[in-house]
């Protein structure tokens, strides 16, 4: 089965939960968690197992900050980036190979390591945006000469990186899923609650620019897009606002937005943090939703419309397990 074969199904994907923080929980200390690939290769396969074992119907690979710019960005060589990702994605198949189960690769792709200059106005202070695309395409090149399933776009503040991304990925013909992360916000107006990204980007910001083609020589990104959704987004101070609370309120908003353009409906993704991210009396950090504070939102977040769920910072296997039990008892 392809992975657009079980898209098609409308029963709920899972997908895992976060990656470098159990890269640390196992005593990997890195500048950059990619560099585990090459350093720690059983770790970052026991990981990919664990999740796999908890109940992931997917599992994204260990790239993250595997561009040339987040390399160079933790003073390594930028030369290394497409070995990282080969590496990865070995690692991963390792995993799905040794489960014996029927599981989906992600080519997990994040941010440019700063503003770039399609938002910053310039170079002077942002990223360079021909930069920001090679980057992108070195990435996705490795990802597809080792045979991913499909590409994802996660935790992106920039509705114009992701569209230079997705222009960058289309060309692959996989399918491709694109996840910003939002914080909340409030009209000063109307007083309407609308999440956006550090860059100001909504979910309406994001269709606008996607369809615009100002960043794919007039084509419309949306055609090449089959999942849209939100991810990360932890709130210091707004409980009700972070976790499953701020999935199921960011889902509803990029669901009232694709309605309001005449968008047809696409599969949405929803993977947050769990909770607030607190400091223990050790001053380290901990998240404030445990497993089953997470997994007691599932139906709401399906009846929301999402169909493909998981977990970023704070989450572990617990949390993917739980998410398991609760998707498998709607059934």
């Amino acid at each position: 089965m392809t992975f657009l074969e079980r898209l098609a199904d409308p029963t709920p994907l899972v997908y895992d939960g976060a990656f470098g923080s159990e890269l640390f929980a196992r005593g990997v200390e890195l500048t950059n968690s990619a560099l585990a690939n090459e350093s720690h290769p059983d770790m970052v396969v026991e990981v990919h197992q664990t999740y796999i074992e908890a109940g992931a119907d997917v599992i994204g690979t260990n790239t993250f900050v595997a561009s040339p710019l987040h390399l160079e960005m933790a003073g390594k060589d930028a030369s290394e980036a497409e070995d990282l990702v080969r590496l990865a994605m070995q690692h991963a198949r390792t995993a799905v190979e040794r489960s014996g189960k029927e599981i989906f690769i992600a080519g997990s792709i994040g941010p440019s390591p700063g503003a770039i200059e399609a938002d910053s106005g310039g170079t002077d202070f942002g990223i360079a945006d021909h930069l920001v695309r090679e980057a992108h395409m070195r990435v996705i090149d490795a990802m597809v000469e080792k045979d991913v399933d499909f590409l994802i776009l996660e935790t992106m503040f920039s509705a114009k990186e992701a569209a230079i991304a997705v222009d960058v990925a289309r060309k692959t013909g996989l399918p491709l899923a694109v996840n910003l992360t939002y914080k909340f916000t409030q009209d000063r107006k109307s007083g309407a609650l609308v999440y956006k990204t550090d860059w100001g980007h909504s979910a309406t910001s994001l269709l606008d620019i996607l369809a615009s083609g100002e960043f794919s020589n007039g084509d419309n990104l949306l055609d090449h897009v089959h999942i849209l959704g939100l991810n990360c987004g932890a709130e210091s101070r707004r409980s009700d606002h972070t976790g499953m609370p701020y999935a199921i309120n960011g889902i509803e908003q990029l669901r009232r937005a694709m309605a309001e353009k005449s968008i047809a409906p696409k599969c949405m993704m929803a993977y947050p943090n769990a909770g607030m991210p607190l400091l223990d009396k050790n001053h380290l950090t901990y998240y404030a939703q445990t497993p089953t504070d997470m997994a007691q939102y599932i139906p709401d977040l399906i009846q929301a419309g999402a169909g493909f769920i998981g977990g970023c910072c704070g989450t572990n296997a617990q949390h993917i397990r739980a998410f398991r039990q609760a998707v498998d008892a709607l059934d």
